[in-house]
């Protein structure tokens, strides 16, 4: 909540924090809302209270629990970034998280079911499964220290500082305690130390709170709950109201992790989170009992009663039984570490890696050798093609020559050689077939010229020009063209619906006189209408764009009153409008309705409270009670009184009807003690005082003051006067 009166509100810590809200306040520490100017980020200052620093032994503890703090890096805890310390106050600045307390959950949603009940504490345990392997020990597990973001993400804030809080108040006030009392554990009640089984002890009535709605001790003071944390046990939630069924292996959890004996606890959170995983699977199976798994929860502290049995019935002094009991105790967390260990683990992210790149068989040398056996030298050869032999090359000039006489002048050319040389020359018939012949050579190489221009040529036409034309006229003109024509169709954002977009062979193109075109014709754009992903999950609305063939955008969350979290308030884009494909669709997902911070009107006047909380959104309920503190009409309680809320959620304000009046019995002349017994047992408080000359020393009463039958606070001091 801002307030604008603080004064650090605008002040920059060190030079290098500039502190612009004022988010919540306790008994130690305030936090900030601040930007880091030197990184330009969103930063949460948490800085001590005025008074807190002055010790330098403070300041040196508070510094190394934050370094130590600062060193513990896991998802589901609140980074610490820096720390420091600002004319005497001690600050530290961590990860800002957005969003709402698991305090609001329990406030507003309560009691959970067993099954989102453990969901919600396994990240918290996860975080401290991780402390407590570093060697680090929270010390304030609660509800308003466990941080959900906006993205539901959980996450454990304050690491370190209640034990840098402790080591200076336990100084300093002779052992005032740190924390919330409700979850404190009985050792740090009793002896101010605190272990992982502490932390153990807190989450284990955090988990109680969660399954029922309320805290397993209360009491008028904060005396009497730690008293009660100490000699009583919590109870089993299976005994309150709750959101659905207890199992008894749930009652055997918490009854385990709430153990008044540490060493009946397991020893840190890493066990109690495998014990969590194993309720939450037995749950999601179904099993309303299981009595294996119970009497595994439940071995420790059956020992522990037993053996404490043995002790007092021979009269030990039980501080002694720490020595009998230690083996079986210290067996059973044995059992536990074996049982966590063999529960099947994720595979580092490292060797998932490994396993993705490994080759499904390994390219070894003889390998690569066996594949440069197939090619040899011989085989290019091969591939090049064989010389020309010497007796296959070109004939000579007079071969050529020679081979290119006819038999018909080789006949001749004979006769002419055996003839005498005055003998007439006679042609011979036969000399008429190299007419014949060279008549048929023509022939046919005219046939075979018009054969090669027809297979060449001949046969072939052009294809008309077809594009842009309507589908009925297409098949038209191709039919006029002794062409068939086959279409397809396709989308184009150019060519109007109906109309060819092109043509293969393209217009001008060759094919075979009576062939078929292939033409494909417009759908007209494509589109795809856009679906209706109001009230969907983002999941769900990212699949509806997909089957339109649409894509997500821009996601963004915003408040909404009557949209569930986690739901689709609206889309960029109508229902119904017709888009391009893969059209970018942002989308506006609910984060619920906008929270409201509740003021605390404790002690002010009711109808002035009323008012203010109906204004801010709240549903107001007032209850009236007497009261001798609290003036009438003023606020005597008010819950919640702190926190967040949302529009219409309940505000219930106790209203002083003042206190109660009694009527003042009449005493007068009755003796000392009868009238003071008279005037007790109406709830007076009774005075005696002698009457000055008058008093006798009779034992008798003169007055009262108020006077009989008058009207009196209950509770309030009569005074009498004797005689």
């Amino acid at each position: 909540m801002t307030s604008t009166s603080d004064p650090l509100v605008g002040h920059v810590l060190d030079g290098r924090y500039q502190v612009l809200d004022r988010v919540a306040r306790g008994g130690m520490a305030t936090v900030y809302r601040a930007t880091d100017t030197r990184l330009g980020r969103m930063v949460a200052v948490k800085v001590m209270h005025v008074g807190l620093g002055d010790d330098a032994d403070f300041a040196r503890k508070f510094d190394r629990e934050a370094r130590s703090a600062a060193r513990l890096s896991h998802p589901h805890v609140v980074s610490v970034f820096d720390q420091g310390d600002d004319a005497g106050r001690p600050y530290i600045v961590m990860e800002l998280v957005e969003g709402r307390t698991l305090r609001s959950v329990i406030s507003r949603e309560s009691p959970l079911t067993p099954i989102r009940a453990l969901t919600m504490i396994e990240p918290v345990l996860s975080a401290l499964a991780a402390a407590h392997e570093a060697g680090l020990v929270h010390r304030d597990i609660k509800p308003e220290n466990v941080l959900i973001s906006e993205r539901g993400e959980i996450k454990v804030g304050d690491f370190g500082l209640a034990r840098a809080v402790t080591a200076q108040t336990s100084t300093a006030t002779a052992g005032l305690l740190i924390g919330t009392v409700s979850y404190l554990p009985p050792e740090l009640v009793v002896s101010g130390k605190a272990d992982a089984r502490s932390d153990v002890y807190s989450t284990g009535v955090v988990l109680f709170e969660l399954l029922t709605g309320r805290k397993p001790h209360t009491g008028e003071t904060p005396i009497q709950v730690a008293y009660a944390h100490v000699h009583n046990d919590v109870p089993a939630p299976s005994t309150f109201q709750t959101a659905g069924p207890i199992p008894d292996y749930v009652d055997a959890l918490i009854a385990r992790a709430t153990a008044r004996d540490a060493d009946a606890r397991p020893h840190d959170a890493k066990i109690l989170l495998a014990q969590v995983r194993r309720v939450r699977s037995a749950l999601q199976a179904g099993l309303r009992s299981d009595p294996e798994l119970s009497q595994d929860l439940t071995v420790p502290l059956l020992a522990l009663r037993q053996q404490r049995a043995r002790d007092a019935a021979d009269e030990v002094d039980p501080y002694a039984s720490t020595t009998a009991i230690g083996p079986a105790l210290e067996a059973a967390a044995l059992q536990e570490r074996a049982e966590f260990a063999a529960q099947p683990q994720q595979p580092r992210a490292e060797q998932i890696r490994a396993e993705q790149i490994r080759p499904a068989v390994d390219p070894t040398p003889a390998a690569y050798a066996e594949d440069e056996q197939e090619f040899t030298p011989t085989d290019i050869r091969f591939l090049s093609g064989p010389s020309t032999p010497a007796h296959l090359s070109s004939p000579s000039t007079e071969d050529s020559a020679s081979s290119q006489l006819s038999p018909i002048d080789v006949d001749d050319d004979r006769d002419v050689r055996r003839r005498r040389p005055n003998q007439p020359v006679h042609r011979p018939r036969h000399r008429f077939r190299g007419w014949i012949v060279l008549i048929l050579v023509l022939l046919l190489t005219a046939v075979a010229a018009a054969a090669g221009w027809y297979l060449a040529k001949g046969r072939f036409t052009s294809a008309p020009a077809l594009t842009s034309m309507p589908q009925a006229q297409a098949k038209i003109i191709a039919r006029e063209a002794g062409l068939q024509i086959a279409f397809a169709k396709d989308y184009s954002e150019t060519v109007p619906k109906g109309n060819v977009i092109n043509t293969s062979p393209q217009p001008g193109g060759k094919i075979l006189r009576g062939g078929e075109i292939d033409a494909t014709v417009s759908r007209g754009p494509e589109r795809y209408p856009m679906p209706t992903v109001a009230g969907l999950t983002e999941d769900s609305a990212v699949a509806a764009l997909d089957r339109q063939h649409l894509r997500s955008g821009t996601v963004h969350t915003d408040y909404s009153e009557s949209v569930d979290k986690g739901l689709v308030i609206k889309a960029s884009e109508t229902p119904g409008d017709q888009l391009k494909p893969d059209s970018r669709i942002d989308l506006v997902i609910s984060a619920g309705p906008r929270p409201i911070t509740i003021t605390d009107y404790t002690g002010r006047p009711a109808d002035q409270a009323a008012a203010a909380l109906k204004d801010a959104g709240f549903t107001v309920k007032i209850k009236n009670k007497h009261s001798a503190t609290v003036p009438p009409g003023a606020v005597i309680k008010q819950s919640p009184d702190d926190g967040e809320g949302h529009k219409d959620d309940r505000v219930t304000l106790v209203t002083s009807l003042g206190p109660v009046m009694v009527t003042v019995p009449t005493v007068k002349s009755m003796g000392v003690e009868a009238a003071k017994k008279t005037l007790e047992d109406k709830g007076f408080t009774v005075r005696t005082n002698k009457s000055g000359v008058l008093f006798l020393g009779l034992g008798y009463v003169a007055a009262s003051d108020p006077a009989g039958g008058t009207k009196a606070p209950k509770g309030s001091t009569i005074t009498l006067s004797l005689v």
